[in-house]
């Protein structure tokens, strides 16, 4: 059967997105932009899987399971068989994030929207600024979510129940905390959809966020790696997991100030903002399944769930796409006309997208650039390694990397066989005056060597 001329669209639609964001992510880790901590752990921990290792990251020294019991890095782990490589994630996060616009597609068709509007709607997706920044910021398994809570309720609207099991399985092996936003679906589900879809979205839900948090978590990761270490960001409510669920359900003089604030007013906008043309009431029942996720970062003390910029909203996504697909199905919402949506979209897109960041902020250490990938190419593979934030994300095929974050008297050197510094850009972890100190013990030290040093850049490695 011939495809129609939208069907080829959004293909061509998502195939150049995937390309444009899959460039920009690798060329963002080219520039030594990446880090350690939402990089290079992960990038290390399946590698390891591949190799048939115990997956445990050197820089937070607990099993990659132990970091919200996301079992999704063991399928991944497959591609690295294949050829062992950090662009696969970068591949796989560009591939899921452009993919969301295909379900998008079918359900404004399915929901009796023209080609022309589902196209709209799916240009919408792609534009809204989230997925663009959320890209560049790393590699979030979450991202795999999106197209797979989609899928889940395209499943359920064509009655495929074995296909939305398994789309919500998907999304439990993503995240734990990905349960609470599988229980809101199944709550959006059970009361407004089907209920038996619903009811199967809320047991999953529940019994995974208790196995994945009471079990997996404690057993593999240990207390390093346990609930109470996102604590920090809620703090005003207690000092412990039950003292802030009591506070929280019971203290309203200390949640109300915190939810009804400038910085959540200002949160809620950037979150309507790109697709504030589609909002209406009649379209906000499908928000039910945004609702653990957008409360979560209301009540957080912590502005980085308060941006467009940071993964903690990529779970809130579908069901704001969603909205918009219900309010224009009938006949609601501020606009209706398709250029102006567009319009619109790119207007904010180029507002909020942060492209701008490779024309300036992605090339400060441009100047250490050829150096630091001379002295890279020096280093041999599976040697233990201590480094730099920014550098460390190009050296985690190997079971010890560590990073510079203490001062140098406090860094046990014996353990590594090479040590990288970046005198001029000392990274994220670390500080001036820490790289300073332990160039200089390196250079009183008989066991090393300077093997290299070009622009501010050192590699010390250990003597035979």
């Amino acid at each position: 059967m011939m495809r129609s001329p939208a069907n080829k669209t959004i293909f061509w639609m998502i195939g150049i997105s995937a390309i444009i964001l899959f460039i920009c992510s690798s060329l963002r880790h080219e520039l030594f932009q990446s880090t350690a901590l939402d990089l290079g752990m992960f990038d290390q921990g399946v590698y390891l899987i591949s190799q048939g290792k115990t997956p445990i990251s050197s820089f937070t020294n607990y099993h990659i399971l132990g970091d919200h019991a996301a079992w999704i890095w063991y399928p991944l782990a497959l591609l690295y068989k294949i050829y062992p490589s950090v662009y696969w994630l970068f591949a796989v996060q560009a591939i899921a994030l452009a993919l969301g616009a295909l379900p998008t597609w079918h359900l404004a068709r399915q929901a009796k929207l023209n080609e022309s509007q589902a196209l709209t709607i799916a240009a919408a997706y792609l534009l809204y600024p989230l997925i663009f920044n959320v890209n560049l910021f790393d590699f979030h398994p979450e991202v795999i979510a999106v197209p797979a809570l989609l899928g889940a309720v395209l499943a359920v609207r064509n009655q495929q129940l074995g296909w939305f099991c398994l789309s919500i399985l998907s999304v439990l092996g993503c995240k734990a905390v990905l349960a609470l936003t599988v229980i809101g679906l199944g709550v959006w589900l059970l009361l407004f959809e089907r209920r038996l879809y619903g009811a199967i979205a809320i047991m999953s839900g529940v019994v995974w966020y208790a196995i994945a948090n009471k079990i997996i978590i404690p057993l593999i990761g240990g207390d390093a790696a346990s609930i109470d270490r996102y604590l920090f960001r809620y703090k005003y409510l207690g000092n412990s997991f039950p003292e802030l669920i009591n506070n929280l359900f019971f203290q309203p003089k200390l949640v109300l100030p915190k939810l009804f604030s400038w910085d959540n007013l200002a949160y809620l906008i950037l979150l309507l903002i790109p697709i504030i043309w589609g909002i209406s009431w009649q379209g906000i029942k499908p928000l039910i399944g945004a609702f653990p996720c957008v409360m979560l970062n209301l009540l957080a003390d912590y502005q980085s769930q308060k941006d467009l910029i940071h993964q903690y909203s990529v779970p809130a996504l579908p069901f704001l796409i969603l909205s918009v697909i219900v309010s224009l199905s009938l006949g609601k919402g501020l606009l209706q006309n398709k250029r102006i949506i567009i319009l619109w979209s790119m207007v904010v897109f180029l507002s909020l997208a942060k492209f701008t960041y490779f024309g300036n902020q992605y090339l400060q250490s441009l100047d250490t650039w050829q150096a630091t990938r001379n002295a890279i190419a020096q280093i041999q593979p599976d040697k233990s390694v201590l480094t730099t934030d920014e550098i460390a994300p190009h050296l985690t095929h190997r079971p010890l990397i560590k990073l510079i974050a203490s001062p140098a008297a406090q860094i046990n050197l014996n353990m590594f066989d090479y040590v990288l510094l970046n005198l001029r850009h000392p990274g994220l972890s670390s500080k001036p005056e820490f790289d300073q100190g332990l160039f200089k013990i390196l250079q009183l030290r008989q066991d090393f060597n300077l093997q290299y040093q070009r622009d501010d850049v050192f590699l010390f490695s250990k003597l035979k």
